[in-house]
């Protein structure tokens, strides 16, 4: 009896032991900052809480700052999946209904207060303001070239730029008005709640 063909869609064993791994520095290194803010934060410290090297702290991430990319980037990654699935160019209802399912079945509870927590003690920390804008900044570019390639070689360059700069927008400012106004995880003024809003008052 031959042997099933590995699907080439799924990840390696040894690839979801590393996404893991990436996540759970990335989940300490995001409450430590959260709780400490980057200055008061060293990369022996999110190594050791880990249980990993320092070592091999660095084979995931260039700085201590950069180790908290993964989670951040998360829920973009998801919203950026469902976007790519759809057959035609997304409408600003497509655009609404992929953000919610994206924050809908995503983070856990737990992810969601460390993500909270981040964004706000972003506030008065630099360091942790240029990771989420430059997060921000790359999902907007993602989108935009989702754009061109569903919208085709005649679409309006300027149109697609500005949908992608407004959809990606409309997320960031409904994650960080949920963190400042310390809003439940569901129901009126959650994450997907507010996304909901945005999107309407801007798309």
């Amino acid at each position: 009896m031959s042997a099933q063909p590995l699907d080439p869609r799924r990840p390696s064993l040894a690839e979801r032991r590393k996404s893991e791994t990436r996540m759970e520095i990335a989940r300490t290194a995001a409450r430590l900052f959260a709780a400490h803010g980057t200055a008061e934060v060293t990369a022996d410290q999110i190594a050791a809480e880990s249980g990993v090297a320092l070592r091999t702290f660095y084979r995931y991430a260039r700085t201590k700052e950069d180790a908290v990319e993964p989670m951040l980037a998360a829920g973009a990654q998801r919203w950026l999946a469902e976007i790519a699935h759809l057959p035609h160019l997304p409408t600003p209802s497509d655009f609404e209904s992929a953000a919610v399912r994206s924050l809908t079945l995503g983070d856990s509870p737990q992810d969601l207060e460390i993500t909270r927590g981040l964004l706000q003690a972003m506030d008065s920390d630099p360091a942790l303001r240029a990771i989420w804008h430059r997060i921000n900044m790359e999902a907007e570019r993602d989108l935009h070239r989702l754009l061109v390639e569903l919208a085709g070689p005649q679409s309006d360059p300027i149109h697609l730029r500005l949908r992608a700069a407004g959809a990606a927008g409309a997320i960031r400012v409904a994650l960080e008005l949920w963190a400042a106004a310390n809003g439940p995880a569901v129901g009126e003024g959650s994450p997907a709640d507010l996304v909901k809003r945005c999107m309407r008052d801007l798309l």
